[in-house]
């Protein structure tokens, strides 16, 4: 695999509720993280006393981050909405030449800043709020 390009990892959002995703304008910054709880089994009887942990236990989850300026109203608007009405709608999140990563989130967090003599600019959190799907490419 060769280097890829951070700005072709994209964070989309169903806009209607209807399947059709639109890239969350003037993101210039992402992440996307995976995270596992284990659940330790550990006991006395462990062989040399190494931990255990228990296969296919735990909680599983997602989140997402990203940060950048104000582009386009229809996204921006679909966030507002989605953090004040608590919902849950699916994202996709677009890893080049790797996959697709989607599934319900919540919008946790949405900060917005500016200064005199710059561009406003917004940082959005994202939590799993389900099963995800991934999709190879």
């Amino acid at each position: 695999m060769t280097a890829q390009n951070g700005k072709d990892l994209l964070i989309k959002v169903d806009m209607t509720g209807d399947g059709q995703f639109e890239t969350i304008a003037g993101l210039r910054a992402t992440r996307v993280s995976f995270n596992a709880e284990s659940v330790d089994v550990t006991s006395l009887e462990s062989q040399g006393g190494w931990r255990e942990l228990l296969s296919g236990a735990g909680v599983r989850s997602a989140s997402i981050s990203g940060s950048g300026v104000f582009r386009d109203e229809g996204t921006d608007e679909r966030a507002r909405q989605l953090f004040f009405d608590g919902e849950t709608p699916d994202f996709q999140v677009i890893i080049p030449d790797f996959g697709i990563v989607e599934g319900a989130f919540q919008v946790t967090a949405l900060e917005y800043a500016g200064s005199h003599n710059g561009e406003a600019t917004y940082e959005l959190s994202l939590a799993s709020a389900g099963a995800l799907a991934f999709t190879a490419v």
